[in-house]
Protein backbone atom coordinates (compact mmCIF):
# COMPACT_ATOMS: atom_id res chain seq x y z
CA UNK A 1 0.00 0.00 0.00
CA UNK A 2 1.39 3.47 -0.86
CA UNK A 3 2.41 5.53 2.16
CA UNK A 4 -0.10 8.28 1.39
CA UNK A 5 -2.96 5.77 1.54
CA UNK A 6 -2.37 5.05 5.24
CA UNK A 7 -3.43 8.55 6.29
CA UNK A 8 -6.95 7.80 5.02
CA UNK A 9 -7.41 4.80 7.33
CA UNK A 10 -8.31 7.07 10.28
CA UNK A 11 -10.75 8.94 8.02
CA UNK A 12 -12.61 5.72 7.27
CA UNK A 13 -12.58 4.88 11.00
CA UNK A 14 -14.08 8.26 11.92
CA UNK A 15 -16.90 7.96 9.39
CA UNK A 16 -17.55 4.38 10.49
CA UNK A 17 -17.71 5.48 14.12
CA UNK A 18 -20.13 8.28 13.20
CA UNK A 19 -22.43 5.90 11.31
CA UNK A 20 -22.39 3.49 14.24
CA UNK A 21 -23.10 6.27 16.73
CA UNK A 22 -26.15 7.63 14.89
CA UNK A 23 -27.60 4.13 14.67
CA UNK A 24 -26.69 2.77 18.10
CA UNK A 25 -24.80 5.10 20.45
CA UNK A 26 -22.41 3.24 22.79
CA UNK A 27 -23.25 3.14 26.49
CA UNK A 28 -21.14 4.93 29.11
CA UNK A 29 -19.24 1.80 30.19
CA UNK A 30 -18.30 0.84 26.64
CA UNK A 31 -17.33 4.44 25.87
CA UNK A 32 -15.06 4.54 28.93
CA UNK A 33 -13.46 1.23 27.93
CA UNK A 34 -12.74 2.55 24.43
CA UNK A 35 -11.24 5.73 25.91
CA UNK A 36 -8.93 3.77 28.23
CA UNK A 37 -7.85 1.40 25.47
CA UNK A 38 -7.20 4.24 23.03
CA UNK A 39 -5.28 6.19 25.69
CA UNK A 40 -3.02 3.17 26.24
CA UNK A 41 -2.31 2.81 22.53
CA UNK A 42 -1.59 6.52 22.02
CA UNK A 43 0.63 6.66 25.13
CA UNK A 44 2.62 3.66 23.88
CA UNK A 45 3.10 5.38 20.52
CA UNK A 46 4.32 8.58 22.19
CA UNK A 47 6.59 6.88 24.71
CA UNK A 48 7.90 4.15 22.45
CA UNK A 49 8.31 5.89 19.12
CA UNK A 50 8.69 9.65 19.48
CA UNK A 51 10.29 10.14 22.89
CA UNK A 52 13.34 7.85 22.34
CA UNK A 53 14.16 9.64 19.09
CA UNK A 54 14.18 13.02 20.84
CA UNK A 55 16.53 12.14 23.70
CA UNK A 56 19.71 12.87 21.75
CA UNK A 57 18.52 15.44 19.19
CA UNK A 58 19.51 18.66 20.96
CA UNK A 59 18.24 20.49 24.02
CA UNK A 60 16.80 23.75 22.65
CA UNK A 61 14.93 22.34 19.64
CA UNK A 62 13.14 19.90 21.96
CA UNK A 63 12.37 22.57 24.56
CA UNK A 64 11.09 25.12 22.05
CA UNK A 65 9.03 22.52 20.19
CA UNK A 66 7.54 21.29 23.46
CA UNK A 67 6.67 24.83 24.56
CA UNK A 68 4.95 25.42 21.21
CA UNK A 69 3.06 22.15 21.71
CA UNK A 70 1.89 23.19 25.17
CA UNK A 71 0.74 26.58 23.83
CA UNK A 72 -1.14 24.96 20.94
CA UNK A 73 -2.89 22.34 23.06
CA UNK A 74 -3.89 24.86 25.72
CA UNK A 75 -5.18 27.08 22.92
CA UNK A 76 -7.33 24.24 21.62
CA UNK A 77 -8.61 23.60 25.15
CA UNK A 78 -9.48 27.27 25.59
CA UNK A 79 -11.23 27.32 22.22
CA UNK A 80 -13.31 24.35 23.28
CA UNK A 81 -14.17 26.08 26.55
CA UNK A 82 -15.36 29.37 25.05
CA UNK A 83 -16.96 27.98 21.89
CA UNK A 84 -20.68 27.43 21.90
CA UNK A 85 -23.00 25.47 19.63
CA UNK A 86 -22.20 23.21 16.70
CA UNK A 87 -19.86 25.70 14.99
CA UNK A 88 -17.74 26.09 18.11
CA UNK A 89 -17.59 22.34 18.65
CA UNK A 90 -16.57 21.71 15.03
CA UNK A 91 -13.90 24.42 15.19
CA UNK A 92 -12.30 23.05 18.36
CA UNK A 93 -12.36 19.43 17.17
CA UNK A 94 -11.15 20.46 13.71
CA UNK A 95 -8.00 22.07 15.10
CA UNK A 96 -7.39 18.95 17.21
CA UNK A 97 -7.76 16.64 14.20
CA UNK A 98 -5.45 18.78 12.07
CA UNK A 99 -2.75 18.55 14.75
CA UNK A 100 -3.25 14.77 14.87
CA UNK A 101 -2.68 14.70 11.11
CA UNK A 102 0.49 16.73 11.50
CA UNK A 103 1.73 14.23 14.08
CA UNK A 104 0.93 11.34 11.74
CA UNK A 105 2.72 13.02 8.86
CA UNK A 106 5.75 13.60 11.07
CA UNK A 107 5.70 9.90 11.90
CA UNK A 108 6.07 8.99 8.25
CA UNK A 109 8.79 11.63 7.90
CA UNK A 110 10.71 9.69 10.57
CA UNK A 111 10.16 6.36 8.82
CA UNK A 112 7.49 3.93 7.67
CA UNK A 113 7.65 1.92 10.90
CA UNK A 114 6.91 4.99 13.04
CA UNK A 115 4.20 6.06 10.63
CA UNK A 116 2.45 2.68 10.74
CA UNK A 117 2.42 2.58 14.54
CA UNK A 118 1.07 6.13 14.75
CA UNK A 119 -1.54 5.20 12.15
CA UNK A 120 -2.75 2.41 14.44
CA UNK A 121 -2.85 4.74 17.45
CA UNK A 122 -4.57 7.66 15.73
CA UNK A 123 -7.05 5.40 13.93
CA UNK A 124 -8.38 4.31 17.32
CA UNK A 125 -8.35 7.89 18.57
CA UNK A 126 -10.31 9.25 15.63
CA UNK A 127 -12.70 6.27 15.74
CA UNK A 128 -13.51 7.32 19.28
CA UNK A 129 -13.89 10.90 18.05
CA UNK A 130 -16.41 9.70 15.48
CA UNK A 131 -18.40 7.99 18.22
CA UNK A 132 -18.43 10.78 20.79
CA UNK A 133 -18.57 13.94 18.69
CA UNK A 134 -21.47 12.45 16.74
CA UNK A 135 -23.43 12.19 19.97
CA UNK A 136 -22.64 15.80 20.87
CA UNK A 137 -23.43 17.12 17.40
CA UNK A 138 -26.77 15.32 17.41
CA UNK A 139 -27.88 17.79 20.10
CA UNK A 140 -27.45 20.66 17.61
CA UNK A 141 -28.10 19.02 14.25
CA UNK A 142 -31.31 17.07 13.72
CA UNK A 143 -30.36 15.26 10.51
CA UNK A 144 -28.31 12.07 10.97
CA UNK A 145 -26.95 12.42 7.44
CA UNK A 146 -25.76 15.97 8.17
CA UNK A 147 -24.05 14.79 11.37
CA UNK A 148 -22.16 12.02 9.54
CA UNK A 149 -21.22 14.48 6.78
CA UNK A 150 -19.86 16.92 9.39
CA UNK A 151 -17.73 14.16 10.96
CA UNK A 152 -16.43 13.19 7.51
CA UNK A 153 -15.44 16.80 6.87
CA UNK A 154 -13.60 16.93 10.18
CA UNK A 155 -11.84 13.64 9.48
CA UNK A 156 -10.45 14.93 6.18
CA UNK A 157 -8.55 17.58 8.13
CA UNK A 158 -6.28 14.74 9.25
CA UNK A 159 -4.80 14.02 5.79
CA UNK A 160 -4.48 17.78 5.32
CA UNK A 161 -2.46 17.94 8.52
CA UNK A 162 -0.33 15.04 7.31
CA UNK A 163 0.24 16.87 4.02
CA UNK A 164 1.40 19.92 5.96
CA UNK A 165 4.16 17.75 7.44
CA UNK A 166 5.68 17.05 4.01
CA UNK A 167 7.57 20.38 3.72
CA UNK A 168 8.92 19.81 7.23
CA UNK A 169 11.05 16.92 5.99
CA UNK A 170 13.08 19.36 3.89
CA UNK A 171 13.90 21.71 6.78
CA UNK A 172 17.01 21.67 8.94
CA UNK A 173 17.38 18.93 11.56
CA UNK A 174 16.82 21.24 14.59
CA UNK A 175 13.52 22.47 13.10
CA UNK A 176 12.39 18.90 12.38
CA UNK A 177 13.29 17.96 15.96
CA UNK A 178 11.19 20.86 17.23
CA UNK A 179 8.20 19.61 15.23
CA UNK A 180 8.61 16.13 16.69
CA UNK A 181 8.67 17.58 20.21
CA UNK A 182 5.50 19.47 19.32
CA UNK A 183 3.92 16.18 18.21
CA UNK A 184 4.96 14.42 21.41
CA UNK A 185 3.24 17.06 23.55
CA UNK A 186 0.12 16.84 21.39
CA UNK A 187 -0.11 13.07 21.92
CA UNK A 188 0.53 13.30 25.67
CA UNK A 189 -2.11 16.01 25.97
CA UNK A 190 -4.57 13.80 24.10
CA UNK A 191 -4.00 11.00 26.62
CA UNK A 192 -3.90 12.96 29.88
CA UNK A 193 -6.31 15.84 29.28
CA UNK A 194 -8.87 14.37 26.91
CA UNK A 195 -9.19 10.60 26.81
CA UNK A 196 -8.50 9.73 30.46
CA UNK A 197 -10.26 12.80 31.89
CA UNK A 198 -13.43 11.97 30.00
CA UNK A 199 -13.10 8.26 30.78
CA UNK A 200 -12.96 8.94 34.53
CA UNK A 201 -16.21 10.86 34.41
CA UNK A 202 -17.84 7.42 34.60
CA UNK A 203 -17.85 5.29 37.78
CA UNK A 204 -14.62 3.31 38.23
CA UNK A 205 -14.64 -0.24 36.95
CA UNK A 206 -11.58 -2.47 37.28
CA UNK A 207 -11.81 -4.18 33.88
CA UNK A 208 -12.44 -0.88 32.15
CA UNK A 209 -9.35 0.67 33.77
CA UNK A 210 -7.26 -2.34 32.70
CA UNK A 211 -8.14 -1.58 29.08
CA UNK A 212 -5.49 1.17 29.23
CA UNK A 213 -2.79 -1.43 29.82
CA UNK A 214 -4.30 -3.72 27.19
CA UNK A 215 -3.97 -0.93 24.64
CA UNK A 216 -0.42 -0.18 25.73
CA UNK A 217 0.64 -3.82 25.46
CA UNK A 218 -1.10 -4.27 22.12
CA UNK A 219 0.91 -1.48 20.50
CA UNK A 220 4.08 -2.73 22.20
CA UNK A 221 3.54 -6.20 20.69
CA UNK A 222 2.77 -4.64 17.32
CA UNK A 223 6.01 -2.67 17.56
CA UNK A 224 7.96 -5.85 18.28
CA UNK A 225 6.25 -7.69 15.42
CA UNK A 226 7.12 -4.94 12.94
CA UNK A 227 10.69 -4.88 14.25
Amino acid sequence: MPVWAYVFIPVVAAVGGAVLAVRRPPGPTLTSAIQHFTAGVVFAAAAGEILPDLKHKGFWPVVLGAVAGVAATLGVKRLGGVARGSVGLLAAVGVDVFIDGLVLGLGFVAGQREGLLLTAALTLEILFLGLTVTTELSEYIGSKTAVVAAIAGLAFLLPLGALAAVPVSGLSQPVVTGFFAFGLIALLYLVTEELLVEAHEQPDNSWVTEMFFAGFLLLFMLEQAIG
